[in-house]
């Protein structure tokens, strides 16, 4: 039994070391454990403030690339001066449409009635117009525009009338005049080519 006891304790012994081992390995297991898990708590703190850093940094490259308030909105105060132009351009504008119909009307009847009449000078009119054609006096009529007119009409009523005259001798005739600009009143000389 001797022999059966120092077998015991022989191997308690042998085993106590190995036992003592156990327990440092679980101890240093235990500590990278708890070193690893502190790591990934840091991890997923640092991933959380970087998050946050691209977001910040989202909205201020927001701010920078949009235009201020001022420039962006405007006041009440301009919204209504604006309304107030817009009103008065659609004032002239309807304004304008019905001085433009009115003279398509008066256009109308002319043409639909009877022909431009030019008052005919009973005895042609020399010019001493110093731009005249090659420097010579030209012989004409002088006509007095009246309401309706255009150029083209009172040329055609001077050619119904015999004179051969077209519109640019008209114009040669009669130096800065614009055809697009004829107003009631207006004095210009007819040229007759004819009576030379």
């Amino acid at each position: 039994m001797k022999r059966l006891s120092l077998c015991l304790l022989l191997a308690g012994l042998t085993a106590l070391p190995a036992f003592a081992q156990d327990t440092a390995t679980q101890q240093q297991i235990d500590k990278l454990s708890g070193v690893i898990q502190d790591v990934l708590a840091a991890q997923g703190r640092q991933d959380k403030e970087i998050a946050q850093l691209k977001h910040d940094l989202e909205a201020v490259s927001d701010k920078v690339n949009t235009p201020t308030v001022k420039e962006d909105n405007a006041s009440r105060a301009d919204l209504k001066k604006l309304a107030e132009q817009l009103q008065e351009v659609d004032r002239k504008r309807a304004a304008d449409r019905e001085l433009i119909l009115d003279n398509i009307n008066k256009l109308a009847k002319v043409a639909a009635g009877a022909p431009v009449t030019p008052r005919r000078n009973t005895t042609p009119k020399v010019s001493e117009d110093p731009v005249a054609a090659a420097g010579t006096p030209q012989v004409g009529h002088e006509y007095k525009v009246q309401a309706g007119d255009s150029l083209g009409l009172i040329v055609k009523a001077y050619r119904d009338q015999g004179v051969k005259v077209t519109t640019a001798q008209v114009l040669k005739a009669n130096p800065g005049l614009d055809p697009n600009k004829l107003y009631v009143g207006k004095v210009i000389f007819i040229p007759d080519p004819a009576a030379k």
